[in-house]
């Protein structure tokens, strides 16, 4: 039979953009083949933040940060804990690899496509609170000028213009189910063609049938992401030993389409799979008043002022401060028996301190409104923050804590708190604003962020107590937890070629994106810096390309 392509990629998120762009710009032929509609072209990428992990960047040292690839690699490696002889064999060299790029090629990479970034750089992920251990040292978070869109339409455009010259073409509605394999070689895809629909971007499709095809190529790459939207699979996979019981109630971070069916199917026939049990998921999720997919959820992203207490009133313990320490705290909010929290603050806090991830949920980054960017300067919550507190069934706003306290039993599913416990929390902590230092671990980790001038002018509130009225209303956020990424996957080389269980090359078949760990089938290790995951998709989809160029030839 003849072939249909020279490369068949399956998946049309970002990873898949990615290898089809470094392919066509080389002149090969591609078929990209994709479950969902034209209109989720980019998928996941699309909804995000566009965070970007770079190191020693312009950005950087306009902001005064000292940076290095030698630091981000002794904060990766302090992370990602690699400790399996075979399963890490791999990822530590992605490591290495992508620290690399992010310090040298990765921003002129993007700045030739056309991507810009805005001047000041976040500090996410602050860690565990020691200099060996898991964190970013400095703030590494680059936003794109125009969120994750616009990471999408740099690669996109391209890809659409290599479609029009003939050397891409999209088989959406595709539901890929089976790999061909010939004398131990990946030669296509075979699978169901799903019948036509309509839905927006990120809407759950219907899985109706309307025939089958097979398509051949002389290599195939996997870029279907992981198993966020896949409950069943998350529970499945979940770390008990490390992370606690899997939780019977969770809030879901990505479209529905992202079900981990190709890491079975790989999985089945010959691929190895590893790290299975490492993913991240974040404890700060709420429920989207404005749901676009099943269950969905937005995530806070937090400073660091809010008080954070546990299903029972109790204050969580140092470091797990709110942006430090993502599975840390998910594994101390499992261990008290209940899968939510709470996080309580003031109006100042809220209005400079609460973000929330995705693209939709920041229209003047996304929509690259500066004047609307300047307005957050402003007192008063932005827009998408007040219309959580408008119609969140998360959110309580009351003007003092007893009604506060009324209003969190209220919405609570577990037990009821104690007012006098949660005001014990909040009298002892207000204690200790009276002075620019403090023994209160976390009042002095909010006065180390206000040192960076970033946080202090935009980020990052002025302590204050929170029983002081100058600063209310009172509110308490309900904080479900949220999946969003799968940190195993595929093993992959450096060139992204799938490995099989007993070490070598699986011929004919490639992967990157989510569905390869990001790389090697585990890049991150146990812990992710956050801005990686659209770095890794946009790595590991390169390497894809440009090896199976380098073979092809």
């Amino acid at each position: 039979m003849a072939e249909d392509a020279d490369v068949i990629v399956v998946g049309a998120g970002l990873a898949g953009l990615v290898a089809t762009y470094e392919l066509a710009r080389a002149g090969r032929r591609v078929l990209v083949v994709d479950q969902e509609n034209e209109a989720n072209l980019g998928a996941q990428a699309f909804w995000s933040l566009g965070g970007l992990f770079l190191v020693d960047s312009p950005e950087q040292r306009r902001m005064g940060i000292r940076d290095s690839a030698e630091l981000a690699l002794a904060d990766w490696f302090a992370s990602a804990g690699f400790d399996r002889e075979r399963a890490d064999h791999w990822p530590r060299q992605w490591a290495r690899a992508y620290v690399h790029f992010a310090a040298g090629e990765k921003r002129r990479y993007l700045h030739d496509l056309g991507l810009r970034l805005t001047p000041t750089v976040g500090w996410a992920e602050r860690g565990a609170g020691t200099a060996t251990g898991h964190g970013n040292s400095v703030p590494r978070f680059h936003l794109t000028w125009g969120t994750g869109p616009e990471v999408v339409r740099v690669f996109r455009e391209p890809v659409l213009g290599a479609a029009e010259r003939g050397l891409v073409e999209f088989r959406h509605r595709h539901r890929v189910d089976e790999l061909v394999i010939e004398q131990g070689t990946v030669v296509g895809v075979r699978g169901t063609v799903l019948a036509p629909c309509t839905q927006p971007r990120g809407v759950a499709s219907t899985r109706e049938t309307a025939g089958e095809f097979e398509l051949r190529a002389q290599a195939v790459v996997l870029t279907t992401g992981g198993i966020g939207g896949n409950h069943e699979l998350v529970r499945k996979n979940w770390p008990t030993d490390r992370l606690g019981p899997a939780p019977e109630s969770m809030t879901t971070g990505v479209p529905a389409h992202v079900d981990g069916r190709m890491l079975e199917i790989a999985g089945a026939a010959g691929a190895s799979v590893v790290n299975s049990d490492r993913m991240w998921h974040y404890t700060e999720g709420i429920r989207n008043w404005d749901p676009v997919w099943p269950d969905h959820a937005i995530r806070i992203i937090p400073g660091p002022s809010s008080l954070w207490l546990d299903a029972t009133g109790r204050r969580l313990p140092a470091p797990l401060f709110p942006g430090h320490d993502t599975l840390a705290t998910m594994r101390h909010i499992l261990h008290t028996g209940y899968d939510y929290s709470w996080f309580v603050l003031t109006r100042a806090i809220v209005e400079k301190e609460f973000a929330l991830s995705g693209s939709e949920q920041n229209p003047d980054l996304t929509g690259k409104d500066l004047k609307l960017v300047l307005s957050r300067v402003r007192k008063g919550a932005p827009a998408p923050i007040q219309a959580f507190l408008d119609q969140g069934a998360d959110f309580v706003v009351r003007s003092n804590l007893r009604e506060l306290v009324e209003g969190m039993n209220a919405i609570a599913p577990g037990p009821t708190i104690e007012y006098e416990q949660v005001e014990r929390e909040i009298l002892a902590r207000d204690r200790e604003t009276g002075n620019g230092y403090s023994k209160d671990l976390q009042l002095m980790a909010v006065n180390n962020a206000r040192a960076y001038w970033p946080d202090r002018i935009t980020r990052v509130a002025k302590p204050h107590r929170l029983l002081d009225p100058a600063h209310g209303p009172l509110i308490a956020v309900r904080l479900h937890l949220l999946t969003r990424k799968t940190l195993g996957g595929l093993e992959t080389d450096l060139e992204s070629r799938v490995i099989r269980p007993d070490g070598t090359p699986f011929p004919g078949l490639y992967a990157a994106g989510e569905v390869a760990g990001f790389g090697g089938g585990g890049v991150h290790g146990y812990n992710a810096l956050e801005g990686t995951f659209l770095g890794g998709c946009i790595f590991s989809g390169r390497a894809a390309g440009r090896a199976l160029d380098r073979q092809l030839s």
